[in-house]
């Protein structure tokens, strides 16, 4: 389990705005980050939970 000490701590991985969580490590040239809270996201905006969950790529809409 990922336990951050930063404060205001980063949301859980389970929370909607985990990807506010901060860049523990970045691989850009392979193009992952991995964050506090234990979730890897990639530069196609899936992610990857610490529980093995995987989610698939939600890039924006753009407005019409």
């Amino acid at each position: 389990m990922f336990t951050c000490s930063h404060q205001p701590p980063c949301p859980s991985s389970s929370d909607t705005d985990r990807e506010a969580a901060r860049v523990l490590a970045s691989h850009p040239e392979q193009g992952w980050s991995l964050l506090c809270n234990g979730v890897v996201l990639f530069d196609d905006t899936g992610e990857l939970l610490p529980d093995g969950a995987a989610i698939a790529p939600h890039r924006p809409r753009v407005a019409a």
